[in-house]
Parts: C-alpha cells; structure tokens; sequence
C-alpha cells in the first residue's frame, strides 16, 4: 500500500503566526504603541469594563480601540462615547483574530499619535489564545457568574494572560464562586499572573487596573 503523506497544517499556521507576530511586536515598539490584547467569554463585561478603563486613562494616554466581533458594531458605538478612537472589525465568521488580522486592524485605525491600543478580541475563551496578535501584554475577564472554577477548564487562556480581571464581584453574595479557589487555580495555570477582582458597573478595582496599564506602559518604554 502507497503510504500517506501527512501535512502538519497545523503547526504550521501558528509558526507562521508567530513570526508575524513577532514582527508585528517590533514594529509597534519602533512606533511607540502598546498593544494590548482583552479577551473573555461572551457577556463578561468586556466593553464596560473598556469604557470605565478609558475613562480611568483617558489623561494618561491616548487610546485607540480596535472591537473584534463576528458581526455588528454594537461594541464600536458604545466604546465611540468614550471619546477614544474605535474601528470595528469583523472576523467573517472567525472566532479569534491572529497576527495578520492585527495588522489589518491597526492599519485601519491609524495609529499615529495612539499610545495605547487595545484590542477586545472575539468573546471566546478557546480560539483566541492559541494565536499570538502581536499584543505587548494579553488580559483577560473571567466574570462571577461564570464560576471559579474556568481556569481548570481553559488552562491555554489562563497560561498566556499576564493579569486576569474578575468582574462581577458586586454578585458574589448571590454565586457559588470562591474568590480565594479561583485564584488558587488561576496560580496553578500562571504563577505570575496578577489577578485583579473588579466591578466594571461600579468601578471597584479599576483604579487598580488603570495604574497596571500605566505602569506596564511605563515599563515597556523604558525597556
């Protein structure tokens, strides 16, 4: 019997990523732009989390949002109040975006003169962190009615996220989620990620969440 040749299409598409990526990363860093990369479940409260961030930063920095989405731009009229500079991007269907996508998305944004550029990639806890979007840090929200017990489920998301937001704190009498199990998981994915509990419809903690930009912005200039 002929034997089968096998392609490893998948390793790769994400090597390939990854080297866009990379480039991508070099080239922001030459211009002066911090890319950061929001990712979360549907309905965690990405964009009123953004909202109160931009809010919060708006003195601070210039900040550019780039909403993914698989369809609408519900997300872009709501982040455009904030006065920050939004595009809309729709995937066609993808569930994440990856380095190209980025790419495509800064270049419709415009970045000059933005300091800060945040991406709100696809609400999906899967897809999106298997591709590198050329981010200089990734975030993610994990809200309480999800249940604490998500970084046991998606171990990938938890792995690559430099700080993870748990919102919705102000429902926490009325959930079964342990704060204090979550986190204990949240260190078994990722010793070094900062975990920050938050109330995006209050604003408890984004202060806290505010300032970690600003110092992570900071830090990366000087780098």
């Amino acid at each position: 019997m002929k034997e089968v040749r096998i392609l490893e299409i998948k390793q790769s598409v994400y090597a390939d990523n990854d080297k866009q990526a990379e480039e991508l990363r070099k080239e922001l860093k030459d211009k002066g732009v911090f890319l950061l990369n929001l990712m979360s479940s549907p309905g965690s409260g990405k964009t009123t989390t953004l909202m109160k961030t931009i809010e919060a930063l708006r003195d601070q920095l210039k900040i550019g949002v780039m909403e993914a989405d698989i369809d609408s731009d519900v997300d872009a009229r709501t982040i455009s109040q904030s006065g920050a500079k939004v595009i809309q991007l729709h995937t066609g269907g993808m569930c994440h975006l990856d380095a190209g996508m980025t790419r495509q998305g800064l270049d419709g944004l415009e970045t000059e003169g933005i300091e800060l550029a945040i991406l709100e990639n696809v609400g999906n806890l899967v897809c999106p962190a298997e591709f590198d979007t050329g981010a200089s840090k990734n975030a993610m929200i994990l809200s309480v009615p999800e249940g604490d017990d998500k970084p046991l489920k998606y171990p990938l998301m938890f792995s690559i996220c430099d700080v993870v937001l748990i919102n919705k704190i102000d429902v926490l009498p009325y959930f079964d989620f342990d704060m204090e199990k979550c986190k204990e998981y949240i260190r078994m994915r990722n010793p070094q990620a900062k975990v920050i509990p938050i109330c995006a419809k209050t604003g408890e903690g984004i202060r806290e969440w505010a300032d970690w930009i600003a110092e992570e912005v900071k830090k990366w200039r000087e780098a």
